[in-house]
């Protein structure tokens, strides 16, 4: 519990554009692994927010034809979209000559996504709220927006890389997440 606060303790620093929240982070280096294991605790405290923003979309859209299966089939896209990239940056990080890295990055990654999950639920808020379409979709945008720069920052400050090999880190994460929706559709 100690490490998942100061996970979103370092994350909430990076969200506000301070490189010094990875310091919080950084274990000694034969720690590094284990804290990278254990950040993975992240991805069952994302399923609330992954289940508040299903249940938003099928309270707008309905709940189609087979809810059950769409779901599951949701889920394990959202595992393995998670876990896929994990291991594709192992080996980036690695032919980038920065492995050593890679237990950190992936680390506040892992934190990253808890705290760009609860960004997403807040953006689907004035949706569900039935405000105008025009501040549902600036706070979407607003959100995915800051959700893409903050994995690019981390990626740029935990990887000790420059600004456009960051952006591939972003685009492959994205790619991952499109190809697994393009499989389930």
């Amino acid at each position: 519990m100690i490490e998942a606060l100061a996970g979103l303790h370092a994350v909430w620093l990076l969200a506000c554009g301070r490189s010094d929240g990875v310091a919080r982070l950084a274990p000694p280096p034969q720690q590094a692994l284990g804290m990278a294991a254990r950040s993975f605790w992240a991805m069952p405290l994302c399923l609330p927010a992954f289940l508040c923003l299903h249940l938003i979309t099928w309270l707008q859209a309905g709940l189609g034809a087979s809810p059950a299966e769409d779901f599951a089939r949701d889920l394990a896209g959202f595992a393995v979209g998670w876990l896929a990239f994990a291991v594709i940056t192992h080996r980036l990080a690695a032919r980038l000559g920065r492995a050593a890295h890679w237990p950190l990055f992936v680390t506040v990654w892992n934190w990253c996504n808890l705290l760009q999950y609860l960004m997403l639920v807040l953006a689907a808020l004035p949706s569900l709220l039935g405000l105008p379409d025009v501040v549902a979709e600036t706070a979407w945008l607003v959100a995915i927006g800051w959700a893409l720069w903050l994995e690019w920052f981390a990626a740029r400050v935990t990887l000790a890389i420059p600004p456009l090999p960051a952006v591939a880190v972003v685009l492959l994460d994205v790619t991952i997440g499109l190809l697994l929706v393009s499989f389930g559709s």
